[in-house]
Formats: C-alpha cells, structure tokens, sequence
C-alpha cells in the first residue's frame, strides 16, 4: 500500500478547537526563483494556483509552545480574504477548507528531531456559528 504525500483531512481533524488568524494573508515568495532585484511568488505544482500563507494560533489549550502557531498554505487564483474579527476580540477566527497534511522532520536545534507537520487548504473563510458569519447582508 503507498501512502500519499499529502494526506487529507478535516479542518476539525486539524483544529478540534478551533484556529485563530494572527497575520495577514501574503504572497508565498519563490526563494530558489527570486533574486535580488526580482522577487517570484511559488505557485504548486500539481495545480498551478498560486500559493498564499496565513498564520493561525491553534486553539488547543493543550498544545506545546512550539506547536501553537502554525502556517497555513492556501492554494488560490487571487489572494483570499480573511473574514472580519469578532468584536472585542484582536483575533480573526478561521475555518479551512479542502485541507491536506504533510508529514516532515523538523530539526528542533538541540540535536533531537520532531514529527512537524505542513497543512494547505483551498479556502479560508468565517466559522457557520460566528456572529460575522450569521450577521445579515446589507
């Protein structure tokens, strides 16, 4: 049996409690591509959609330190949009959807190896419960 490289799964598989934007959506830059004077943006390669990054806190009260803001990859055409923060709340809560994980081995400094992990997904949007997400159209 061959295992995929990138493993589906769900957001909730992800985030049991929940995922919060700490950053604004930008550009991944292509760093083997680029040079001084010309910056290039990566795209993937098996769609050829651009690719985007979002970072989010995970909601677990449990998670490590080292494991509590994660990097999200987006694959989209243009440059998703996050939805509008709860009010009172500095953060953006997040929902992802069409999500893939990509196991690696992350070199922690100290001589000792961790299991990491890589997500994308193909969209960001507003928790179903959230009060931005139930607010009226104007």
């Amino acid at each position: 049996m061959a295992m995929p490289r990138k493993i589906k799964v769900t957001f909730d598989d992800a985030f049991p409690y929940g995922a919060y934007a700490v950053s604004a959506v930008t550009e991944v830059r292509d760093f083997d591509r680029s040079t001084k004077d010309r910056a290039v943006f990566a795209t993937d390669e098996e769609t050829g959609l651009p690719i985007w990054s979002v970072d989010v806190i995970d909601g677990d009260p449990d998670a490590r330190k080292a494991d509590r803001t994660v990097s999200i990859k987006i694959l989209s055409k243009v440059q998703p949009v996050l939805p509008a923060p709860s009010p009172g709340s500095p953060f953006t809560q997040v929902v992802f959807e069409g999500m893939t994980a990509t196991p690696y081995v992350a070199e922690t400094g100290n001589g000792r190896a961790r299991l990491a992990w890589s997500f994308r997904a193909t969209e960001v949007r507003a928790p179903r419960n959230s009060a931005a997400a139930n607010k009226p159209a104007a």
